[in-house]
């Protein structure tokens, strides 16, 4: 099976961000970046896969600066086997990132695309959706695990993703509940937090991330072109919460929700 991983480098959650001055873009003069994580969960289920048909290739491919890949090579330092990165100094709106991919999905021909839901800098979980419109496929959006009734451990949990007989079965998430689907391949699956536990690089891991090849591309090599369709018009800090309040009854408490609050 050849499995084709979109990943991510975002901003590190941990680190504070900070708004540049023209109030049009984040400052990253101190920024440290990651795998989105969303993107490292569906790595590890990549592998997972690749695992249980006993062979295969994972291939992680990203859109970015140069030093995207560092991003790479941690993805590589987890197990899976080459990488492919888009040089592109500018973020890319979702219309235009996801045919710059249809485009590696028509050079690679993988049996499955794998990828986050969304990102965690900008939320818009566009690209897995938009992928596969413009490739024709199916889709599972929001990968994720069956929890067993008798047990909260992981281990005992039923696999979110399965392939049986060329056709992929994929519980997922809807509100209050989950379904399952069942999709022709190929396909594009985006993955849920709650799908697995990615697993963390070994040392010798990381030794042989170093060998691994990255294939490097461009925008203009991939024949795509087309003005991003999203613009920033301003970026602002969310006003800080206000302390909270003790109230001394519940008769005191149904009065602030009413006339202060007003949420009843």
């Amino acid at each position: 099976m050849k499995i084709l991983v979109i990943v991510k480098r975002v901003e590190d959650p941990e680190i504070k961000i900070a708004i540049r001055p023209d109030g049009l873009g984040v400052d990253t003069s101190h920024m440290k970046y990651v795998v989105n994580p969303f993107d490292e969960i569906a790595v590890e289920e990549a592998l997972r896969l690749r695992d249980t048909f006993g062979g295969g290739e994972v291939i992680v491919a990203t859109i970015g600066v140069v030093d995207a890949t560092q991003q790479l090579r941690t993805v590589l330092a987890m197990g899976a086997d080459r990488g492919i990165h888009v040089k592109h100094d500018e973020p890319l709106c979702p219309s235009v990132a996801s045919k710059v991919f249809s485009k590696v999905v028509a050079e690679e021909t993988p049996d499955l695309v794998v990828l986050g839901k969304q990102a965690i800098d900008d939320d818009l979980g566009q690209i897995g959706i938009m992928l596969a419109e413009h490739l024709g496929w199916g889709q599972a959006t929001f990968a994720s695990k069956e929890a067993s009734l008798d047990s909260d451990d992981e281990k005992s949990q039923v696999p979110g993703v399965v392939v049986k007989d060329n056709v992929i079965e994929v519980v997922r998430e809807v509100d209050g509940a989950v379904e399952k689907i069942a999709v022709d391949m190929p396909a594009v699956v985006t993955t849920e937090l709650r799908l697995n536990t990615p697993r963390y690089a070994s040392l010798p891991g990381i030794m042989k991330a170093k060998k691994k090849e990255i294939k490097e591309l461009t925008v203009a090599e991939l024949g795509v072109t087309g003005d991003a369709t999203l613009e920033v018009l301003s970026l602002e800090v969310p006003p800080g919460r206000k302390a909270g309040v003790v109230v001394e009854d519940v008769a005191e408490l149904v009065e602030k929700l009413r006339s202060e609050a007003r949420v009843i």
